[in-house]
């Protein structure tokens, strides 16, 4: 009866300390880096806001030219240098 014990025991404490917090670490690893992705639609729901913010850059931009031109000291009326 005692051999029975030990060949269940010696290999449960084994698993237990080497094998079981090996085991749970890459689990979680593996479910962090799942979540940590995006999906199809959250890619091109990025990409929709990237050309929005480039098309806004490029019109403030514009908007600032047209201000340099026609009214040359804009910049330091409001506060902006």
């Amino acid at each position: 009866m005692d051999g029975i014990v030990v060949a269940f025991f010696v290999p449960t404490v084994i698993f237990l300390c080497f094998v079981a917090p090996v085991w749970i670490f890459m689990h979680y690893r593996s479910k962090q880096r799942a979540q940590g992705s995006l999906s199809d639609a959250e890619r091109q729901e990025m990409t929709l806001l990237q050309q929005q913010a480039d098309r806004m850059i490029a019109r403030i931009e514009t908007l600032e030219a047209i201000l340099d031109s026609e009214t040359p000291g804009w910049r330091k009326r409001g506060g902006m240098e």
